[in-house]
């Protein structure tokens, strides 16, 4: 699991990586086989202290929305598979370069956490937006819980960063120039705007980050959307989102090209830096009529078109897979890729074993690929060879549910099971 510049508050200890989400504390673990995930929920004010497993879960008698949660942080609605094939089929660049770096997503952030953490980025290095982010959460926002002696909090409201306090003490703690900016920036947002302000921006095709996932909390959206419906105002679009987002202390055009595309799900937004402005001259001849020797708005944007013209309404995606491959830390990774390649579409298959809480989880028809293995299964797995033969291999999978009397239950702890089948697809050479 690697996230390049798109998430700063995962935190790896040993082997697994944990980030709050929405109120909860998410660790992951992943192997060649496997990915887990486990969930420590916090504890109510005054409860008595419990071991960590029975800590209180989300409430009595409440879907756990945690692996929708998870789907849709990570895009998993999306075929890898179809998109760098759509990508390949138009551009004999990303045929060439994409298949060593298959896998990668963009992450479907929270709107506000992405702009203030890009706001943080600005002339900035990943170590020191790390640390910014990880303060603004330690001193700003709600404690989660503890692993191996580390706090985690979840991201602050805006509520929570807005005044000229929280500007005089983020400069003590070393954000500079930026502390006005966040402090600004949060005041607009908390007071001077509407409690939806931000995902009214938001790509109208995209789920937003945190959605309701259960059918609960699904009901009582489409409740409040009808009963809003009768105020209807002209409907976004990505150029609007982009425009309105400059408005705010901060905000440049990269800025708000990475909230577009990570927070509000605007899929042809390309974040353009040096490295992006790199592949677009050396890759793809990328001339311009305009006449400057600054990097103006207008440039700023045409770039963006011509990566747009190219790779369409998911460019952003695309421009992050070349954006990585373009990066130093992954040269030996592009270094290994030959002129024919394999694209890996990964199928997920979902095991789950719950500790104190068992409750199957039904999947929708919609999901690519993805399916609940019963318990005792047996499955048969061909396994393709690299000489052209293929071997059949037995895996037997069982899921045990476990008994609870009834009461509260605590943390949930669930394994997540990934079987990886194999499609395989010819890069064009060029």
């Amino acid at each position: 699991m690697k996230l390049i510049a798109e998430s700063f508050r995962w935190h790896k200890i040993s082997d697994e990586w944990h980030c709050v989400l929405r109120g909860r504390l998410i660790s992951l673990k992943q192997d060649a086989s496997h990915l887990h995930y486990r969930v420590t929920w916090p504890k109510p004010p005054g409860s008595p202290m419990t071991p960590a497993t029975s800590t209180p879960a989300a409430g009595d008698g409440e879907e756990d929305d945690t692996e929708s949660l998870l789907r849709n942080y990570f895009a998993l609605s999306y075929s890898l598979l179809t998109l760098y094939e759509q990508w390949a089929a138009s551009d004999a660049n990303f045929a060439r370069r994409a298949p060593a770096f298959t896998g990668i997503r963009i992450l479907n952030q929270d709107a506000w956490e992405a702009l203030i953490a890009f706001i943080c980025s600005s002339n900035n290095n990943i170590s020191r937006i790390s640390q910014m982010v990880q303060k603004l959460c330690v001193h700003y926002g709600p404690y989660i819980g503890t692993i191996e002696g580390q706090a985690f909090h979840d991201f602050p409201e805006p509520q929570a960063l807005a005044g000229t306090h929280v500007e005089f003490h983020l400069r003590e703690l070393g954000f500079g120039y930026r502390a006005a900016y966040i402090a600004q920036t949060a005041e607009i947002v908390a007071h001077l705007k509407r409690a939806d302000w931000l995902l009214s921006l938001r790509n109208p095709e995209s789920p937003a980050f945190g959605a309701p996932m259960t059918k609960a909390k699904q009901n009582e959206a489409q409740s409040s959307n009808s009963s809003s419906s009768s105020s209807s105002e002209i409907p976004v679009s990505y150029k609007t989102a982009h425009e309105t987002l400059l408005t705010l202390p901060g905000v440049g055009p990269k800025v708000a090209d990475c909230v577009c595309l990570m927070g509000l799900g605007w899929g042809e937004a390309v974040p353009v830096d040096t490295h992006v402005w790199q592949i677009a001259q050396r890759d793809y001849q990328f001339r311009t009529k305009i006449k400057t020797k600054t990097f103006t708005k207008a440039l700023y944007h045409s770039v963006g078109d011509h990566f747009r013209s190219i790779w369409g309404s998911q460019a952003g995606w695309a421009q992050s897979v070349l954006f990585t491959a373009n990066l130093k830390a992954f040269a030996g990774q592009a270094s290994g890729a030959g002129t024919r390649s394999d694209v890996v579409e990964e199928g997920v298959v979902k095991a789950e074993k719950v500790i104190q809480k068992s409750k199957e989880v039904p999947l929708s028809a919609e999901d690519d690929g993805i399916h609940v293995v019963k318990a005792e299964e047996e499955e048969e797995e061909e396994v393709a060879t690299t000489v052209g033969r293929s071997r059949k291999r037995r895996i037997t999978k069982v899921t045990k549910a476990s008994v609870n009397d009834g009461k509260r239950v605590g943390a949930v702890e669930v394994e997540v099971h990934v079987r990886r089948t194999s499609k395989r697809l010819k890069a064009a050479a060029s």
